[in-house]
């Protein structure tokens, strides 16, 4: 999936989920990185040139497809419901799951269907603001479902859920950042049962301790090891048992109210990205530390060049960091030395998907559904850009199989040849 350096090897890895390049098991793809497998993807289209199929969803929703073998998984609410949709890989629907009462979303880009699925290859985990998180088998027939409200406390967001559901080895981890009762909780993947949960209270003011960001699931020497940005803080918990590991503070030093945090956290060569700040600051932290690491293991921070709601693609020890107003930096990992940077058009609309490398480009969607596709070289360059005369795109890009799945709010496109 990526190249890693030696040190990178030492010191820890992402977690992988064995697959072939059709596979895309969790919305930032099989390492969890933003980098698709192959290469050779479509770099021109239009709502009327290069697509070889286009399906109108049944109802709304925001969340990035998933694919594992021939099919693809994406949430919609669908007459007041929440659903999980199955399509084979030509478009044509396979199955559907209704999931609970959809809980509709409150900002103009969101919905009750946020979330991302995830899978193992073995079962799919699907999550909706309403609480409701569901395990099934590829078939669509019900394992377990759970209502994370009903089991533990009303959902006190101030805007819409965000967070998507991660898979350890033997569980499926949702982290749960609100303001009165924030957690981390773990369910056996089989069965539904917890196997841990812990609460995650951290000193951050107001709105800053809210989070919609999705844990990393990583192997640091060894221990299977999650990371989650929020509340001002990044942390680290075993996996096995949700003991913590690490911290790092300081993501809010001036006490903002309102810095509560959309972008997740990126991870390669040892290192975790953290955006954080409303897009205002990024803070690199290598892994190995144990208890408050805030003054021994931050490697690097940046001010101004972050990024708000889009997560950081990285690959080849450079990370690609976008702002929602479409500046995309590309910058040493190791180091934070920016390489390049550049300002794709001005517009009315911003950049909520996040940044995705298929073979040597780069892809970004903006938010009316206009993609542009950059060269993943040693400069800021612009190689084609791409309209489907969308109103809205929030989900990220996913590259399978020499083709592209675009999802906007109420289509799925797939960009190649029929």
């Amino acid at each position: 999936m990526r190249l890693m350096t030696l040190v990178g090897l030492a010191v820890g890895l992402a977690v992988t989920i064995p697959a072939n390049g059709g596979n895309w098991p969790n919305w930032r793809g099989a390492g969890q990185n933003g980098v698709a497998e192959g290469s050779n993807y479509p770099t021109q289209w239009s709502d009327t040139e290069n697509i070889a199929w286009k399906v109108t969803l049944p109802g709304r929703g925001s969340s990035t497809p998933i694919v594992w073998g021939d099919q693809i998984f994406l949430t919609c609410g669908v007459d007041g419901r929440n659903a999980i949709l199955s399509y084979d890989l030509k478009g044509k629907e396979v199955w559907r799951m209704m999931v609970g009462e959809e809980k509709p979303g409150k900002h103009k880009k969101a919905s009750g269907s946020n979330s991302s699925c995830v899978t193992d290859g073995t079962y799919l985990y699907g999550y909706f603001k309403s609480g409701d998180l569901v395990c099934a088998d590829l078939k669509g027939k019900e394992k377990w479902i759970v209502n994370l409200q009903d089991k533990f406390g009303k959902d006190t967001l101030w805007w819409d859920l965000g967070t998507s559901p991660v898979l350890t080895k033997d569980c499926c981890v949702v982290a749960v950042m609100q303001t009165g009762g924030s957690y981390v909780v773990a369910f056996d993947k089989k069965t539904g049962d917890v196997k841990w949960k812990i609460d995650r209270n951290l000193p951050a003011p107001e709105e800053a301790n809210q989070s919609y960001t999705t844990p990393l699931v990583i192997n640091d020497n060894g221990v299977e090891t999650l990371v989650i940005c929020g509340a001002d803080h990044v942390t680290a918990y075993v996996a096995s048992s949700g003991e913590e590991i690490w911290r790092v503070g300081g993501l809010n030093p001036k006490q903002n109210g309102y810095f509560r945090s959309i972008a997740s956290p990126a991870f390669l060569d040892g290192i975790v990205i953290a955006p954080y700040a409303r897009g205002e600051s990024v803070t690199a932290i290598k892994l190995g530390g144990k208890g408050d690491v805030t003054k021994t293991h931050v490697v690097w921070k940046k001010e101004g060049e972050g990024s708000d709601v889009p997560t950081p693609a990285v690959s080849r020890g450079r990370a690609y960091i976008l702002g929602d107003k479409g500046v995309l930096h590309c910058v040493d990992v190791a180091t934070g030395e920016k390489i390049w940077s550049g300002q794709t058009e001005r517009h009315r609309t911003g950049f909520s998907s996040s940044p995705v490398i298929a073979g040597d480009k780069i892809y970004i969607t903006r938010e009316d559904g206009k993609t542009f596709v950059l060269q993943n070289g040693d400069e800021f360059k612009i190689v084609a850009e791409n309209e489907l005369n969308e109103t809205q795109t929030v989900a990220s890009l996913v590259p399978v199989n020499g083709r592209i799945l675009i999802r906007t709010d109420e289509e799925l496109y797939c960009v190649g040849h029929p």
